[in-house]
């Protein structure tokens, strides 16, 4: 078996030192484009394992923040109960509500001033291939 490999491999020399240079150029050619295609559905696959996998645990996160929204529902629940021990039902309700809606305020506004502070222009990636330009253009001359 091992003189049928060296056989193989003494076949491909032959055969490559018989082929012109042209030849050679088109296997080259060949074998990149085969590559190249075979690098393709490697990540395309990578990225439709990696899309169900992340698929998966946006759904458990939702799953999550629903969960949360009902105990906040309930422990909002519970502070209006434990409140009219001491006070009108509708006094401690009110003053609940208050309270969470202070805290959506605050909330929108400080994510509005984050949200004005993003820059959607991808800068690094510009100046990146701008640079690139001009090597090529340079590798030229």
């Amino acid at each position: 078996m091992a003189d049928q490999g060296l056989q193989g491999r003494t076949d491909l020399s032959t055969s490559t030192s018989d082929a012109s240079v042209g030849e050679l150029v088109g296997r080259v050619a060949t074998d990149l484009s085969t590559l190249m295609r075979q690098e393709l559905e490697l990540a395309k696959a990578e990225v439709k394992t990696e899309a169900a996998t992340a698929g998966k645990a946006a759904g458990m996160l939702g799953a999550g923040g629903v969960a949360a929204l009902y105990a906040l529902g309930f422990l909002s629940l519970a502070i209006v109960y434990a409140l009219s021990l001491a006070m009108d039902a509708w006094i401690a309700a009110l003053i609940v509500g208050l309270v969470w809606a202070i805290a959506a305020a605050v909330l929108v506004v400080v994510g509005k001033n984050k949200i004005s502070q993003v820059d959607p222009k991808p800068e690094r990636t510009i100046k990146t291939v701008k640079e690139d330009v001009e090597w090529a253009k340079n590798r030229g001359k």
